[in-house]
């Protein structure tokens, strides 16, 4: 009888549900050879949200502005003085408000998304193992540290390429492989010996620019996966302590901390976007 209590008793065990937050994204299915994940699924809704409403607010546009379109036109002039503060110029404020507000609101949406009822708790249940592991149908998508990083990298990228137009690829280049300063020495040397010293010093500078770039995508990409994950992880945590009323006041704050990432990811990316369409002299 103990040898049947026993094996029994293993039997519950390995019939129990595993769920452990993972710091990747669970597949869910494949599109052919493409592996389409619960964050991924979770981008996707809030794509097709910001398109939706996008196509809503285009069809009510009127010249006197009432209702949405007048909450709408206060945000967006509450942002363009933000900005203004960190570009010095209306007009660059203009040029840069739509990619920038771009990545505030699916940032914010991301992350209050993971927030909403049966994000994380419906999902499928796989054998793998011996194991039964519960897999969410949808996640944060700013839990995923690929999205952090595919945004990070699209706003790096983009600062280049306003770069590169507005003050031209030769100087823009020179700011991190700095030919100019190796072109002038043979000018200014016998004038001014010391660029003998001085201009190695900048094309050195420009080469630890390079290094910044990289440092500008782990910091943006790490920095929003870190809070996210950490604030999923937390919930999860005190639902598993007591599961009604506890997590309420946590989900507040997550709801806070969501919309507060949402604003720096994308102040950084207005100041980058800032700094690489200034001219060095500047």
């Amino acid at each position: 009888m103990s040898q049947q209590t026993e094996n029994h008793n293993l039997t519950e065990i390995h019939s129990e549900i595993v769920h452990e937050h993972t710091l990747f994204a669970e597949q869910i299915f494949h599109v052919g050879a493409f592996p389409v994940t619960n964050s991924l699924l979770n981008s996707w809704l809030v794509v097709l949200i910001v398109l939706a409403v996008s196509l809503f607010l285009k069809s009510k546009i009127s010249a006197i502005p009432k209702g949405f379109q007048n909450a709408m036109e206060m945000i967006i002039e509450w942002f363009l003085g933000i900005f203004d503060s960190v570009t010095g110029s209306r007009e660059k404020s203009l040029k840069f408000f739509p990619l920038v507000f771009s990545f505030f609101i699916i940032i914010l949406l991301s992350n209050w998304m993971g927030l909403l009822p049966g994000v994380g708790s419906v999902g499928q249940v796989i054998s793998e193992h011996g194991e039964k592991i519960f897999i969410p149908y949808f996640r944060g998508g700013t839990a995923d540290l690929n999205t952090t990083l595919a945004l990070a990298i699209i706003g790096v990228v983009a600062s280049h390429i306003f770069g590169v137009v507005a003050i031209g690829a030769w100087n823009y280049l020179n700011k991190f492989i700095n030919f100019k300063a190796f072109l002038e020495i043979p000018r200014k040397v016998i004038k001014d010996p010391t660029v003998l010293i001085i201009n190695p010093i900048k094309a050195f500078v420009g080469l630890i620019e390079i290094i910044g770039e990289i440092a500008k995508i782990a910091s943006l990409s790490f920095r929003l996966f870190g809070n996210i994950f950490a604030g999923e992880v937390l919930l999860a945590s005190m639902a598993a302590i007591l599961a009604f009323g506890l997590p309420i006041p946590f989900m507040f704050l997550e709801i806070v901390v969501g919309l507060i990432q949402a604003l720096i990811f994308a102040m950084l990316i207005l100041a980058y976007l800032t700094m690489s369409t200034t001219v060095e002299e500047h």
